[in-house]
């Protein structure tokens, strides 16, 4: 291979199903993917996202649907046909070959031309920085370094799709917070399709075009990472996906695109953008923690609630605390300012936010 940009290749599920006795490990999800295009499948553990990254590769063959490629059905090709390179979070490197060997081995099996080999190899070396260890074993690399072999092994031979399956999963906090800004370069410099399976909602927010929710083998929501976390569509999306606190009431009244809530022993003010809520439908709020004022800077917002701390951590950059106000616990993440007194446990504090901070939903 060389650093040369790939062409992308769109993959598209169609209604695809797998089930394993009466559990439907993947139920009916359908998506597309465009060419070029980085997605991650996030959940949580048995929320179908590995399921459905083996089915695209063809190691789980699935009991309905189609895996369409650029628009043709891909079902019955065996793994090896379908030219996908894949990235596994143990890395499976074979401990008996040097990084050199394994590299190649891709190629080798393939039966490249030896004179193809050697120059491909270099470029795949290269673009993951790993040259000069070319001769070691794989016990002699760190984590970070085994994790440049797999993705070279899998780039080597130009694959059609990288599919990457929770390839950070076994690398300490900041390597992880490293690679992923390593990974995201390299699919802007290679132009390849990358679909990587994760339960880390900050590794999909970092490094991925879209993002497609699971939740028990069906398709919660798909979009850009920003829509995601500012637009939920349901409770579950909102508290998989950062830290969310959900205020439970009923519409008191509209006016126009502003709602007045009941939320406990409070009336809340909601800005909304639908036409379809009317007086006494119930209502959930979900309000990011990090969007809520505390103190002198809640003083003007049009949702204003006095409280008590509960709980105060210091977090760096970071104050989270757990304030109990009338309308319900509230957990809250706000920047420390230098100089300025951090709240404690026990103290009395305002807390407020803007009408369009929270996200109303229905269920």
């Amino acid at each position: 291979m060389s650093a040369r940009r790939l062409p992308g290749h769109a993959l598209g599920l169609v209604d695809l199903t797998k089930r394993y006795g009466r559990l439907a490990a993947i139920d009916g999800v359908s998506l597309d993917i465009a060419p070029g295009e980085f997605m991650t499948l996030l959940g949580p553990s048995g929320s179908g996202k590995s399921s459905i990254l083996m089915a695209i590769a063809g190691f789980v063959v699935p009991d309905a649907g189609d895996i369409l490629l650029d628009g043709r059905r891909i079902n019955e090709l065996k793994p090896e046909q379908r030219s996908f390179g894949v990235v596994f979070q143990g890395y499976a490197l074979f401990p008996h070959l040097n990084v050199r060997e394994n590299v190649a081995y891709p190629l080798a099996v393939r039966r490249i031309p030896k004179a193809e080999i050697a120059p491909r190899l270099k470029a795949a070396l290269d673009l993951v920085q790993l040259s000069h260890l070319a001769d070691r074993m794989p016990k002699q690399l760190s984590g970070g370094q085994q994790q440049r072999v797999a993705l070279a092994r899998a780039l080597v031979f130009e694959p059609t799709l990288l599919l990457l399956d929770e390839p950070l999963g076994a690398l300490d906090r900041k390597l992880r917070a490293d690679l992923q800004v390593e990974l995201k370069a390299l699919h802007g410099r290679l132009g390849t399709t990358f679909i990587n399976v994760t339960h880390d909602q900050e590794e999909a927010l970092t490094m991925s075009d879209r993002i497609a929710i699971l939740s028990h083998g069906k398709l919660a929501q798909v979009g850009r990472p920003e829509e995601l976390y500012n637009r939920p569509r349901s409770r579950f999306v909102a508290d998989f996906l950062g830290k969310s606190n959900f205020l439970d009431g009923v519409v008191e009244s509209r006016d126009g695109h502003l709602l007045m809530l009941r939320v406990g022993q409070s009336v809340l003010a909601q800005h909304v953008v639908d036409e379809t809520w009317r007086p006494n439908d119930p209502v959930t709020l979900a309000l990011r923690a990090e969007r809520i004022h505390l103190g002198a800077r809640a003083e003007g917002q049009p949702n204003q609630l006095q409280g008590v701390v509960e709980s105060a951590a210091f977090l760096g950059a970071w104050q989270h605390c757990v304030i109990r106000t009338p309308a319900g616990r509230l957990e809250v993440q706000s920047p420390v300012q230098p100089g300025e007194p951090s709240p404690q446990a026990r103290d009395r504090i305002l807390v407020g936010w803007d009408f369009e901070a929270a996200v109303p939903l229905s269920d």
